[in-house]
């Protein structure tokens, strides 16, 4: 197993980071734990004993959007358990869960600084945050203490690379991660020949980017530019301007949601059309379609649950039963990264169950060798505890009319795929 130490050697961002949370711990006395504690339950399990889930999520800062999805997620598993279940049973006993959920406000730093104290007060299972700059060096510290972090917001080949053995995240790494998008780009009538790339200073956007690029030069597309802008966008009219002037049949994004959403608009804005627009985060949001309107028609992205689909789940029954109950206890819309979210904590429910026991390192054997159908998808780990890129692999879906509808594979298909797309001025 990986030291805190030696991963920090072999990452010297995460070790500036460390040092920021060292800092920072310092002052850091006066910070809220979260209000999630205390969740209500009913009379059965409130005789039950308590199993405490831990993490940081970023509830606000630049991830807040997808960050209160995930949040909203694991609200609805919790809740769902404690007051329509009364708990779960695990090796004969009953068991309620706590959430100990903190707000790291999208910052690594402070992100990394509530984790240890929750390591430190005893928390042994955590659910991770949104964003790999956030997740990475969490993971570090959960995985120097020998506890259990499942995350469904943070793909990027470090957290995987590592050595790690305590992590599970519900995404194949970004490298593995284009497979079936290179497939759905040569099943596309007429073919496109050119394609283009715009990454961010991040190591997710990055390795998802490289990924990209490999993969579509293997598949013999001829690969026009890649653009890199900063970690955060605010200005990309340079790169618009030469997009402009060499126009790609595919423009591929491999942004985090609030950039690839920043990306549109000023694409929009400055009218830079290209036949297909490809984010790979992003348009699967509710807020990403309501921001855009009608002009989110056309865009494609990967995504992975549609909740016209009825799965098996371990603690709902099936993932109807789990859209039933969401909407009927939340008005926020639901996403993908809400079913995700709620999918760790019954995933979480199941490796306890498998493992009759809440030692962390039998239940984080029990994730390993995790085979099962949730609400969410087929769970199903590689050995470095990253989604399975087969099992757990994307599907492709473009807006139509405002709603994702999937277009690949066309087994699965809900739509045809609209190519190429109209200008943005003439999209309704």
């Amino acid at each position: 197993m990986s030291t805190r130490h030696d991963y920090a050697k072999l990452n010297p961002e995460v070790e500036q980071m460390m040092n920021k949370r060292r800092s920072f711990l310092k002052q850091a006395t006066g910070l809220t734990l979260g209000t999630l504690g205390l969740p209500l339950i009913n009379a059965r399990a409130a005789a039950a004993k308590n199993v405490r889930i831990g993490g940081s999520l970023g509830m606000s800062g630049r991830y807040a959007e997808t960050g209160l999805n995930i949040k909203f997620g694991y609200e609805t598993a919790i809740k769902y358990i404690n007051e329509e279940l009364g708990g779960v049973e695990i090796d004969g006993t009953r068991y309620a869960f706590i959430l100990n959920l903190v707000d790291d406000a999208s910052d690594p730093a402070r992100a990394t600084t509530l984790i240890q104290r929750q390591v430190d007060d005893g928390v042994d299972f955590f659910l991770g945050s949104y964003g790999s700059n956030v997740v990475l060096p969490c993971a570090a510290i959960t995985e120097a203490a020998g506890k259990p972090m499942i995350q469904v917001g943070a793909s990027a080949d470090q957290i995987y690379t590592q050595g790690h053995t305590t992590v599970f995240g519900f995404f194949p790494r970004a490298s593995r991660a284009w497979d079936s998008s290179v497939s759905f780009f040569r099943d596309i009538e007429p073919r496109p020949r050119k394609i283009s790339i715009i990454a961010t200073n991040d190591a997710f956007s990055r390795l998802n980017a490289q990924a990209a690029a490999k993969g579509c030069r293997e598949a013999g597309f001829e690969l026009l530019d890649m653009f890199q802008l900063p970690e955060q966008v605010s200005d990309a009219s340079s790169v618009l301007s030469t997009l402009r002037a060499r126009t790609p049949d595919v423009l591929i994004t491999t942004t985090v949601d609030q950039n690839s959403l920043v990306i549109a608009r000023q694409m929009i804005a400055t009218g830079t059309n290209v036949p297909l627009l490809y984010q790979f985060l992003g348009p699967q949001l509710p807020m990403y379609r309501q921001s855009l309107g009608a002009q989110s028609n056309g865009v494609c992205a990967q995504f992975y649950w549609d909740d016209r689909v009825n799965l098996e789940d371990p603690v709902f029954g099936n993932s109807q039963k789990f859209v039933s109950y969401y909407r009927e206890h939340f008005k926020r819309p639901l996403s993908y990264h809400t079913a995700g979210a709620a999918a760790c904590i019954t995933t979480y429910v199941h490796a306890m169950q498998q493992a009759g026991s809440l030692k962390p390192d039998r239940v984080r054997d029990a994730l390993a060798q995790t085979d099962i159908s949730t609400l969410f998808n087929r769970i199903k780990f590689s050995p470095e505890g990253d989604g399975d890129s087969i099992v757990m692999g994307a599907k492709i879906g473009q807006i139509q009319k405002q709603r994702f509808e999937i277009v690949y594979p066309q087994a699965q298909r809900t739509a045809s795929l609209l190519y190429p797309t109209a200008p943005w001025a003439e999209r309704s």
